[in-house]
Parts: C-alpha cells; sequence; structure tokens
C-alpha cells in the first residue's frame, strides 16, 4: 500500500510540474518567441556557469594531486635515505663484529 502511495507521488509531482511549465509559458507576459530566447539564454548561462565550476574543480584536484605526489615523493625518498643509513649501520656493525 505505502508503494503504491509514493507511484501516485510520484507521478503527481511529474504532472504537476508539466502542467506548472505548461501553464507559465502559455501565460507569460513575452510572445514565445522571446520567452524561448530567454529560456536559451538562461540555458547558456547555467552551462557556462556550470563549465567555470567543473573547470575550477579540475584546478582544484590538479593542485591537490600534485601536493599528494610531492609529499608521497618526499616520503618515499626520506624511507629510502633510512634504508640506506639503517644497511651503512648494518654493514659497518658487521665489519667490527667480524674483525678480531
Amino acid at each position: 500500500m505505502r508503494h503504491r502511495r509514493m507511484e501516485y507521488f510520484v507521478i503527481g509531482m511529474f504532472v504537476g510540474t508539466a502542467g506548472g511549465i505548461l501553464i507559465g509559458l502559455l501565460f507569460a507576459p513575452d510572445s514565445g518567441i522571446r520567452t524561448r530566447q530567454r529560456l536559451a539564454n538562461e540555458a547558456l548561462r547555467v552551462a557556462d556557469a556550470a563549465r567555470a565550476v567543473a573547470d575550477r574543480a579540475e584546478r582544484a584536484a590538479e593542485l591537490v594531486g600534485s601536493r599528494m605526489d610531492h609529499y608521497l615523493g618526499r616520503d618515499e625518498e626520506v624511507a629510502w635515505r633510512k634504508v640506506r643509513e639503517l644497511r651503512e649501520g648494518v654493514q659497518k656493525y658487521s665489519r667490527t663484529v667480524m674483525m678480531p
């Protein structure tokens, strides 16, 4: 029963939205050509804004990625340096222990 109510609600939302748009276009103060032009201009403006946001997000992702590469690379470099130091220490220790 509850599932059926949700179906009716969603159908009602779609029908109400479509009806509202249709009535709004029919009773708009501008002619159809002007209304379509205004809608097209608004769509272009929204698309431009979305592209700008996507560009900023891409630049931010590249910046974060490069910083992560930098820090991870630095950590890796430090780790290899420590490994070399440990090897050298083990070799020095081995030489001193082996020498009579």
